[in-house]
């Protein structure tokens, strides 16, 4: 049933900001089986409540979604296509301001991350995207009295699950390749910061993506999400979040109807520093790679490896750049660090924190809930860990680092891959042949070079080992969306 969820807020600076709360299917906001509060990270208030999607929900999206790519999406011009994703980026660019703010309101990230970074990558993403639309084409292949030539050809349904750490940008890198290639999505938002991708909605709408194009729908994980991940009118599923689910989400694949899938799982990243780095510009890197996003990234670099002439030095300017991160109000201009975005994910990280001191390692600064008021963690450093210690093999996805010292390249290297991750890694280091020689050993799909958390929207990410399977952003995030066809024809020859 149609119904008017138009909904209004005002931030903390008086900002008054407008979205809708229903679920986006078919074009149209409609309503769920039930309703989730969505919570404000920075004090604990609600700010309002979404409709939620369940089985019926769900499957209202799927058939909306299917139809439109057999009786619509399907025929329409690669070129127009294109011309729509511009639009909508264009149509992001344009309300930047409030878009960011209802990132901020509803995540707590700084407002100058969701303005400045955030936001503007997912307008990005859709015109670099974009312009693969009409250059997804196949091969001819000589064969002996054949004429052979591949198609690349959408999978049809795609279902997007998304997390809560950078809740639109997330759903830029699925929508981008997803629609270029002439798929259809079913977008599933975090059940915990839903409202920037319902002002999206509204977006896509204006920009005049035919009904059934693209839905966007709320619930929770273990029913909505477990019903996209089972159902069998969607052939593809790319899913962003915790390896533990990622599991859950191939095995629905396989029990169902065996969907192409993709996965951007957890990290335990890594961070190089050789004694012959730039100090001041490692500790700088070092302390965007941890505390960037709250450390709520699962690339961060939570493992800081110093090598042993420079630890002592490393580990004082360390903890005199890390004591002046600005940690508040998200709405401050020059918040860096705002409230981690739910009180189950302050809670888990504290356990985390408390495990690490009962294990024996000593936290050098931090470690203690900040205000009495929000979810909010002072930046925290632990120092004389050990590899097997739970703060060293756990995401934690908080403000945590831990720092420790390694003798050579090969001790590294050792220290480096003992953990079940491979998503990330950062050298540092002014000798050119250890950066490429330590890069290219380190098990990891993305490693940095004297920088950290530089993350593009034309260079591809994903993991090794358990940080997932498959890549996105760049050209091949494309070969996730679309299946090879092979025609041969008898030319008589």
């Amino acid at each position: 049933m149609t119904v008017n969820f138009a909904t209004e807020v005002i931030t903390s600076k008086g900002d008054k900001l407008s979205f809708n709360t229903g679920l986006f299917i078919n074009n149209e906001f409609v309503e769920g089986a039930n309703t989730i509060d969505v919570i404000n990270p920075t004090n604990g208030e609600k700010i309002c409540a979404v409709q939620a999607a369940e089985e019926a929900q769900v499957n209202a999206a799927v058939d909306a979604a299917e139809k439109a790519y057999r009786e619509v999406w399907s025929k329409t011009p690669s070129r127009d296509r294109a011309r729509l994703m511009h639009k909508l980026a264009d149509l992001i660019d344009a309300n930047v301001d409030e878009i960011a703010k209802i990132e901020t309101l509803d995540n707590g990230k700084g407002i100058a991350f969701s303005k400045g970074y955030d936001i503007p990558e997912v307008s990005k993403t859709l015109r670099y995207f974009a312009g693969f639309a009409d250059k997804l084409h196949g091969k001819v292949i000589e064969t002996e009295g054949k004429l052979s030539y591949t198609r690349h050809e959408p999978i049809g349904v795609c279902a997007a699950i998304i997390p809560w750490n950078f809740p639109l940008m997330m759903a830029g890198w699925k929508l981008g390749p997803a629609l270029c290639t002439g798929n259809v999505v079913v977008l599933k938002t975090s059940e915990i910061t839903p409202l920037s991708a319902l002002k999206l909605a509204e977006l896509i709408k204006e920009a005049g993506f035919p009904p059934g194009v693209i839905n966007i729908i709320t619930g929770y994980g273990a029913i909505a999400g477990d019903k996209l991940a089972r159902h069998p009118k969607v052939g593809k599923v790319a899913f962003t979040g915790s390896t533990a689910v990622g599991r859950m989400i191939m095995k629905a694949s396989s029990e169902s109807n065996l969907k192409k899938i993709t996965l951007e799982l957890g990290g335990k990243s890594p961070n190089i520093i050789f004694d012959d780095a730039d100090l001041d510009q490692a500790v700088a890197w070092a302390h965007k790679g941890v505390f960037f996003n709250h450390g709520q990234c699962c690339c961060a670099g939570t493992r800081i490896f110093v090598q042993e002439g420079i630890y002592d030095k490393f580990l004082e300017r360390f903890k005199e750049y890390t004591s002046k991160t600005k940690v508040g109000d998200p709405f401050d201009q020059d918040t860096f660090q705002g409230p981690q975005v739910s009180q189950v994910q302050f809670d888990r990280i504290m356990s985390y924190i408390k495990t690490g001191k009962e294990e024996g390692a000593t936290c050098f600064m931090g470690g203690n809930r900040l205000g009495d008021s929000g979810y909010f963690i002072e930046p925290t450093v632990f120092t004389d860990v050990k590899g097997s210690m739970k703060i060293m093999q756990e995401e934690i996805f908080g403000p945590v680092v831990a720092v420790s010292k390694f003798k050579d390249v090969d001790d590294v290297i050792d220290k480096a891959h003992d953990t079940t991750y491979g998503l990330a890694a950062a050298v540092f280091t002014q000798n050119i042949t250890r950066a490429v020689t330590v890069a290219n050993r380190l098990e990891a799909g993305t490693v940095w070079v004297n920088c950290y958390n530089e993350l593009d929207y034309n260079t591809p990410f994903g993991g090794y080992k358990q940080s997932g399977i498959g890549r996105e952003n760049g050209e091949y995030a494309l070969e996730n969306y679309y299946q090879v066809k092979a025609v041969k024809i008898n030319v008589g020859l």
